[in-house]
């Protein structure tokens, strides 16, 4: 699939191998943080919680998710990638399952919050990760079919999670889902490798392309520290970007039943399933994107094409929400600009720092940037609320933001002329056979 960017002959194991097991693996990792949702029913009624308490125990979880995000890509970095997250997989699956043993708002609290603290550094540590297999020409490709976990996870968790409650209740709701870390543990722990050097796995050739490739794009990227990482312009612009894509994300994604909703008329099964629609989108969007970014190296341009595609999108959907097709084609097309920048994003990220650093940043950037979450679905609620319950101001406000991240990416473009030069030398020297 993905090898066409390398020298032919050379094998892809590391694309039918390890993207698989951590899309898998962050499917798990989703669900185990968002299945509260389903539970808040009997949540609310077995512990007897408001909808004010119901809503800080889902959102706490963000507050835990900050403490490992910078320590895990370090860790990853300096350390091992598939032992620290081999390690928080069977934490977080105890944490997930004690949510079922819960006895009252309090230990809820407790759990949750700590269930965030175990998941916070999976994300950096598999960002590290990828970039320890894929050259940055083929890096954005990479990251982009591994985020397609976000768009696979939003398709899976309701169905499931509904079955389970069909026949059962909220606690086993959690032990059931909570097990899912165990079963996929020995997989990651067995298919995993930190480096093609330590895979038995990988063929020479493989081996070689990527090690050589790495090791020419990281010359003279030693020597800097931690400190560099808070000093860097680069890093807080990222930062920024992140948070008000965001912001523009997470405002649509919650709020995405209510909009399908009011523009079909249909009952809980028809929302359900034409709310799945727009992850479809998600998924080749964030495809081609990515596939784009990494032939032409102009990442901080695919992040504004995608943002541009979807603040648009976002408010003609809601414009012309008489005409229900239209309605629903337009909030897909805006779901998979609003996913479709991650892959070019976080290439861009990969080599905004020094290597030995990286982790570090991208673990900055994903803490900082993901309060954008708590910032989106409030701001979405307190605009409907304030315009008497339509959504036209939410998404003109929402599609703000994400045009906003855009133009601050494009002020990255300096790492794009960089990465664009690797690229177009990877090449000369016997490189991409598309």
């Amino acid at each position: 699939m993905a090898a066409a960017t390398a020298p032919s002959g050379i094998g892809s194991k590391r694309w039918s191998r390890l993207i698989p097991i951590a899309i898998i693996l962050y499917v798990i990792s989703f669900m185990d943080r968002t299945n509260i949702s389903f539970a808040f029913d009997g949540l609310g009624s077995t512990l007897h919680i408001d909808k004010a308490g119901e809503g800080l125990a889902g959102g706490i979880f963000f507050i835990g998710y900050l403490f490992l995000q910078i320590p895990g890509g370090h860790l990853a970095e300096r350390w091992s990638a598939k032992k620290f997250v081999g390690i928080m997989v069977l934490v977080w699956g105890l944490l997930a399952m004690a949510n079922g043993l819960v006895q009252n708002f309090a230990e809820l609290l407790v759990v949750r919050f700590l269930l965030g603290v175990a998941e916070g550094g999976i994300w950096p540590a598999i960002l590290v990760l990828i970039s320890h297999w894929f050259p940055v020409k083929e890096r954005a490709r990479a990251y982009g079919f591994w985020m397609m976990n976000i768009a696979i996870s939003s398709m899976v968790t309701a169905p499931l999670s509904g079955w389970i409650l069909s026949f059962s209740d909220w606690r086993a709701l959690f032990f059931i889902e909570g097990a899912l870390p165990f079963v996929i543990a020995p997989v990651w722990w067995l298919m995993v490798a930190d480096r093609p050097s330590e895979a038995s796995w990988v063929g020479a050739a493989e081996r070689d392309y990527i090690e050589d490739s790495l090791a020419a794009e990281n010359t003279g990227s030693q020597g800097a520290g931690m400190r560099e990482v808070f000093r860097s312009s680069v890093v807080w612009r990222l930062v920024a970007v992140y948070f008000l894509i965001q912001v523009g994300f997470y405002g649509l994604n919650l709020w995405l039943p209510h909009v399908v909703t009011e523009v079909t008329g249909g009952g809980s099964v028809e929302v359900g399933l034409v709310t799945a629609i727009p992850y479809v989108f998600a998924i080749v969007g964030l495809w081609f994107n990515a596939r784009a970014a990494d032939r032409d190296g102009r990442y901080s341009f695919h992040v504004m094409l995608a943002m541009g595609i979807g603040a648009v999108a976002l408010v003609l959907s809601v414009a012309l929400g008489s005409i229900a097709a239209l309605s629903i084609f337009l909030v897909s097309l805006a779901m998979g600009g609003t996913l479709a920048y991650d892959g070019p994003f976080w290439a861009a990220s990969s080599r905004a720092m020094p290597v030995a650093i990286a982790g570090g940043a991208m673990g900055l950037i994903n803490a900082l940037g993901n309060l954008g979450g708590f910032v989106g679905p409030y701001l979405g609620g307190w605009l409907q609320d304030s315009s008497g319950g339509g959504f036209m101001s939410t998404s003109i406000v929402l599609a703000v933001c994400l045009l906003a991240g855009g133009l601050v990416m494009l002020t990255v473009r300096g790492q794009d002329r960089d990465v664009a030069g690797l690229v177009r030398a990877a090449e000369r020297s016997g490189g991409a056979g598309r």
